[in-house]
């Protein structure tokens, strides 16, 4: 449906979150050129994956098929964070329609996956990074199968051309940037599996065994053959020689995946309806479950709306402390409720309950910290659940805005740094279903909503956010990578754009301060007075973070031009 203006749309308190199987999508319409052409933009990770993208759009391309020139270019520049081998969620703005559709390529449990998979034979739960480098972490790629989705509905020129720079990049080679080197010499300082084992090792480490120096000039011919096998027929991903590397590398292993060709050969992405809720004048949209960003993100915000948080602004006290109050009550919330909604009763609706939200807010009100956040009990459960999963952050976060005003907010992933760090045709696989809870159930026995189940997709942190206007316009769009610092990354640069009138940079910029749960981790940069002033309060700090956000934000300004901006925090940069 279109967005009506959102005074209309206030009477909505979210968009539904059921799914909707992607099984025979609808013929694209036929091209309506606009009267006047929308300002373009891309701000991404990676320069080269904004060049991509650039030059997609300028050939005519939409912002779908920017996405995937510029996504297969950070498979390939920023193997770190995301890739062909993982996930993503796509929020997508239709600039004619006015419609915003959530794309879910969230990775999915084997078939013979068991709720137990992640416990030694001791029935205790196994070490994160022995677990998160085994073949038991590997869930089914969805990047592919999504990206192809979307196109199918929105893109403009053929499949195959989006892939032309990837491609090309990948023979004609780039040079290691200071932040994958960075890595490289991490990962083989912590001793893991990524700086020995064959394929990884010979791609990137010399033949001493010394990480590839800032500068050298990076090949990846194995890539380029895979992008041609996907150019040609997306389906060559989930079928074929590229899917039976897939598995033989996954069930290689001492802790082998189980994962079969018919776990691959059946995967579909899913269409999804976004979040939406009204936010003062706006409407904010986002990824719904198994994303938690949608519902949280708004959920932490409607715990603000009743505070004045313009006149508390960055530099104040009280603006930090509402906004810390805020995210704790959320992040209970989601710990306690969100998983994938066709094995869960996710309580989307009752977590955006305007009485419950009322009695959660109610909570902020108060001169003190509280002494511990305690999930709720929202319309629609009975009791909220235990949580036992760990959430590191390998990912990225791109916008993409083109001449017909359709927008792409995208987070995509391979879960922890360099995924579970094994290399096929080229690109690295993921390790996302370590994003299930290790711990399968409660002490009364009850299986938690994150447990581990065959076809399952895992939670996740992604929070691809689009804010409407009043009009129903598109206005702005952010999300960051960040585990599940995501949500407090992506709520603190809504709160810096909307409540504080700041640009995307400035916004971007400030100080991130993640506070789920009782330790309040609080960036290196937040000013000393303000964090001895919430340390008076009774918060407990975890100070002088680095917290390895890496927003990306664009946003409409009065003239309607566009402005970006891009995280410090990384490499990423904003073209137009």
């Amino acid at each position: 449906m279109r967005f009506l203006p959102i005074f209309a749309a206030l009477a909505l308190a979210a968009c539904s979150s059921m799914p909707m199987l992607a099984q025979e999508a609808p013929a694209p319409e036929a091209a309506v050129e606009p009267a006047a052409e929308h300002p373009q933009m891309v701000a991404a990770a990676n320069p080269h994956a904004v060049e991509a993208g650039l030059a997609v759009l300028n050939a005519g391309g939409s912002a779908v098929d920017a996405a995937i020139a510029v996504e297969t270019v950070l498979s390939m520049v920023e193997p770190q964070s995301s890739g062909l081998g993982g996930g993503a969620f796509m929020t997508f703005y239709d600039g004619e329609t006015g419609e915003i559709t959530v794309y879910d390529g969230r990775e999915t449990a084997p078939m013979s996956a068991a709720p137990d998979r992640f416990l030694g034979p001791d029935g205790e739960a196994l070490g994160f990074i022995n677990a998160a480098t085994s073949g038991r972490a590997v869930g089914v790629p969805g990047l592919v199968a999504m990206l192809a989705l979307a196109h199918e509905d929105h893109g403009r020129q053929e499949w195959a051309e989006n892939f032309d720079p990837a491609i090309e990049l990948a023979e004609a080679g780039f040079e290691v940037s200071p932040r994958m080197q960075g890595f490289l010499v991490a990962m083989q300082e912590r001793g893991l599996p990524f700086a020995t084992r064959p394929s990884t090792r010979a791609h990137y480490y010399l033949p001493d065994g010394s990480p590839l120096p800032v500068g050298h000039l990076l090949r990846n011919p194995d890539y380029a053959d895979t992008l041609r096998a996907v150019a040609a027929d997306w389906r060559n991903f989930y079928e074929g020689e590229i899917a039976e590397a897939i598995v033989e590398a996954v069930n290689g292993d001492a802790l082998p995946g189980g994962m079969t060709l018919e776990d691959l050969s059946g995967y579909e992405a899913i269409r999804r309806d976004a979040i939406c809720r009204a936010y003062r004048v706006w409407l904010v949209c986002g990824a719904p479950p198994p994303a938690s960003g949608g519902v949280t993100v708004n959920e932490l915000l409607a715990l603000l709306e009743p505070y004045d948080m313009t006149a508390t602004g960055p530099d104040t006290l009280e603006g930090w402390r509402r906004f810390i109050e805020a995210s704790r009550l959320a992040y209970a919330d989601r710990d306690a409720y969100v998983g994938d909604p066709a094995f869960a009763n996710v309580p989307v609706a009752g977590l955006l309950d305007a009485g419950y939200l009322a009695e959660r807010a109610a909570l902020i009100d108060r001169e003190t910290a509280i002494e511990t956040a305690l999930p709720g009990t929202p319309p629609g459960v009975d009791a909220p659940q235990p949580d036992a999963t760990a959430e590191p952050g390998g990912t990225t976060h791109f916008v993409v805005a083109d001449r017909w005003g359709n927008v792409v907010s995208m987070t995509a992933t391979v879960e922890s740094v360099f995924g579970n760090q094994r290399m096929v045709g080229g690109f690295l696989l993921n390790n996302q279903l370590t994003d299930f809870s290790f711990i399968a159930h409660d002490e009364a026995g009850n299986l938690v909503a994150n447990a581990v189940a065959g076809g399952k997709r895992p939670r996740s942190s992604m929070s691809p956010t689009i804010v409407l206007d009043a009009d129903g316009e598109f206005y702005l769009a952010t999300g960051s990578p960040g585990g599940s610092s995501i949500i407090a990354y992506v709520a603190k640069s809504l709160v810096g754009m909307l409540d504080w009138g700041l640009t995307p940079a400035e916004a971007i910029a400030l100080p991130n301060v993640v506070a789920r749960g009782d330790i309040i981790r609080i960036e290196e940069s937040f000013p000393a007075d303000l964090a001895a002033g919430l340390a008076d309060l009774g918060f407990v700090l975890d100070a002088n973070r680095t917290e390895n956000s890496g927003l990306h934000a664009v946003i409409v300004q009065p003239d309607g031009s566009l402005l970006g901006g891009a995280d410090p925090r990384r490499e990423g940069v904003v073209g137009e």
